[in-house]
């Protein structure tokens, strides 16, 4: 819309359509416009601070003519905000808050200048205000309609409807176009005549599924007030920012997989089996092999599906711990997007949280990706979130058979549309209710990819096993044995050992029984003759036993293993070590991985309780197992830590000390071969996979033989 101004709107020589592909689209549309004796127009976009400020640069043009404008903005409201009214709250209040919330905590000094101008017009009664929103189904949508009405002294009558996105990117990089209708001519009579009365309509609040309110009074006085403390200063023609900034602003980011990145056949399968589930079920894919690549190219596909159909997606995932959810936001920016960490400080996590959600519900965010911890992901601050949240949801659970306590089961999101698991081994160990609940709400184990399967096509490399029969001293067999008559007594009066509580006397005791194992002071000896031969060795892991060595009731607990095998790695064999455990920080555990992963610095990571779940240690090439859960999962994952891919490594070793009873120890036998069972099938688990399976079997065949398992 070009042409000059005398006496009226007819004096305008306006093109039928304007393309606003001019960076001073400003300067030639608005100003001419506003400089006409206007009466009322409808806002463009939703209301913000900057806005209402480009507006004033306009408005203040003819308000020296007398004009007067009415103007209708939809309200900026975040997931909050719409959920309150959805739940019966005060619609007033709900905009109050949300409009006083757009006006504080402003600083740029051009925006309140636009402010103070906006107030001044208000209080002198040149500038009227109503917010206007979608009410349709139960649901609260943006009022997104861009249509302009003018008058002049004459009774001339001008309307526009169309596009003019207030942004750097609309005003300069993109391709928009108004639609201009002259009242006074006979085809375009009757559609600027609808406009005007459309307009009036809605100012009314008489258009169907559209709720509109008078602008906040505190809103008002607060924009009166801005407008006292402002100087009253002539605004610029044209923003500054359309000077200063040569930058075109991208179209909002979404979820793009890495240039370099190529997926694997197995990956894509895994992905096209998940879709074909409609968006549901289990990759039980073995650790290592890629399950996080998987779930993003997964997530990506469900994006850009929603992209198609103009809806934003939520993309939440899930983990059990914080240097997991690092590892995570990692991977997530290589596909192009920063997500949200939700761990630690809610105060941290939540503005971000609920601003970026917002953005997303208003068309302005494609994707928003939220990673937290399992502990955060099931507190009242995030759930109050998800339980407002009306947007297309994705759950992407690492390690999820985490999440079948009833704790976690309980806060997963119903409404998720999409919903993957990730997990080697997806079943609970000796939890057939929790595993039923995630199969539940995941769905199905849609593809599965085994350890010897990617260790055949090349996702894991090969490893030898080497399995260390160390027999229990004297003391250490005493007490073994008391402990193992006494569960004998538990299971002769009805418990199991299988499915044991924790907290109860049979738990306690196997506990008890697997810490004098564990801490057997053989394996130290055995373990100082492996770490002898791989003292130049590089890329070494030594998972340690829990706590203390288990000494009879009312004697003091002997030593920790752990600092036992730090004196020897470090003092006595030069071996370059450092413990890694629980307590280590999570700014020290990266340098530490750094240091390890540098092949030239740190030569063994000595862990306790750490080093299992989800850890990306690739370079690690040689483990030492002086103790390990029964529970599968644990050797699961700590033999997937030694078998990933990495530059260099040929193949893994790992050493894995298994502790015995004496020969000749006074032990009831049926119950002690029960016990051993486990242990004798983790070992032919490890061996059977191995390139040395034939040395495994030689090793366990006189511990077989003896306790009659020579059929596992």
């Amino acid at each position: 819309m070009t042409g000059r101004i005398t006496s009226g709107l007819r004096s305008l020589d306006l093109d039928d359509r304007y393309r606003s592909d001019q960076e001073d689209v400003v300067a030639r549309f608005y100003v001419p416009v506003f400089s006409a004796a206007t009466t009322y127009s409808r806002a463009v976009g939703y209301f913000t601070s900057t806005s209402l400020a480009l507006y004033a640069r306009g408005i203040e043009r003819f308000v020296a003519r007398g004009g007067s404008m009415r103007l209708i903005a939809s309200p900026h409201l975040d997931e909050g905000d719409i959920a309150d009214i959805s739940h019966g709250y005060s619609v007033r209040d709900v905009i109050t808050r949300a409009t006083i919330r757009e006006l504080e905590g402003i600083e740029n000094d051009r925006v309140l200048d636009g402010l103070g101008q906006v107030g001044r017009l208000i209080a002198d009664g040149h500038l009227d205000i109503k917010l206007a929103f979608v009410v349709r189904d139960d649901r609260i949508g943006i009022y997104h309609e861009k249509i302009g009405v003018f008058r002049d002294e004459y009774g001339d009558l001008v309307a526009f409807t169309g596009s003019s996105n207030e942004t750097l990117g609309g005003l300069v990089a993109n391709f928009e176009s108004i639609e201009v209708y002259r009242g006074w001519t006979e085809s375009d009579g009757a559609r600027a005549l609808r406009l005007e009365s459309d307009f009036e309509d809605l100012w009314a609040d008489r258009t169907s599924m559209l709720s509109v309110e008078p602008f906040p009074d505190v809103a008002r006085e607060r924009l009166i007030e801005i407008g006292r403390e402002r100087p009253n200063t002539t605004l610029p023609d044209r923003e500054h920012v359309l000077e200063e900034c040569h930058r075109v602003v991208d179209e909002p980011k979404r979820l793009t997989p890495p240039p370099g990145l190529i997926p694997r056949d197995y990956q894509r399968a895994a992905v096209e089996a998940w879709l074909r589930n409609r968006g549901r079920g289990f990759l039980a894919m073995a650790t290592g092999t890629g399950k996080t690549k998987s779930a993003l190219l997964a997530a990506t596909a469900v994006g850009n599906v929603m992209r198609d159909r103009e809806e934003p997606l939520v993309v939440l995932i899930l983990a059990p711990l914080q240097h997991l959810v690092d590892q995570w936001v990692t991977d997530v920016e290589a596909f192009g997007i920063t997500p949200i960490p939700v761990y630690e400080s809610s105060s941290k996590w939540v503005p971000r949280v609920e601003d970026q959600i917002g953005q997303a519900r208003l068309g302005q965010r494609p994707v928003v990706v939220l990673i937290a911890t399992n502990a955060s992901f099931s507190g009242p601050k995030f759930q109050e979130i998800l339980g407002r949240l009306t947007l297309q949801l994705m759950v992407i659970a690492d390690e999820a058979h985490n999440l079948g306590s009833t704790r976690y089961n309980a806060a997963l999101p119903a409404h998720a549309t999409y919903r993957l698991g990730l997990s080697a081994t997806p079943e609970r160990w000796h939890d057939e209710i929790g595993t039923k609940a995630l199969f539940d709400y995941f769905g199905p184990i849609v593809f599965e990819l085994g350890l010897g399967e990617a260790i055949n096509m090349g996702a894991l490399c090969r490893y030898t096993y080497h399995p260390r029969l160390v027999e229990l001293n004297d003391q250490e067999t005493e007490l073994y044995t008391e402990l193992t008559a006494k569960i004998a007594r538990c299971i002769a009066a009805g418990d199991s050992p299988d499915d044991a509580d924790p907290n109860s006397p049979l738990g306690f005791l196997l506990r008890e029984r697997a810490g004098v194992t564990g801490h057997a002071a053989g394996k130290l000896a055995a373990l100082r003759v492996d770490l002898e031969a791989h003292r130049h060795s590089w890329f070494q892991l030594i998972y340690c036993a829990e706590g203390r060595r288990p000494t009879p009731p009312g004697d003091e607990r002997g030593p920790n293993q752990l600092v036992e095998v730090m004196r020897m790695a470090g003092n006595d064999l030069g071996i370059s070590a450092h413990q890694y455990v629980s307590q280590t920080s999570r700014a020290d555990r990266k340098v530490l991985l750094r240091r390890f992963g540098s092949g030239d610095d740190l030569q063994a990571l000595v862990a306790m309780r750490c080093l299992d779940e989800g850890v990306d240690i690739p370079d690690s090439q040689v483990g030492y197992l002086l103790a390990s859960s029964s529970n599968p999962r644990q050797f699961v994952q700590r033999r997937g830590r030694l078998l990933r891919r990495a530059e260099g490594k040929d193949r893994a070793e790992i050493y894995d000390y298994l502790a015995v009873p004496k020969a000749g120890a006074p032990i009831n036998f049926e119950v002690e071969r029960a016990l051993l069972i486990r242990e004798i099938e983790r070992a032919n688990e490890f061996g059977k996979l191995s390139e040395n399976y034939g040395e495994t079997l030689d090793s366990l065949r006189p511990l077989r033989d003896h306790y009659h398992l020579m059929d596992l």
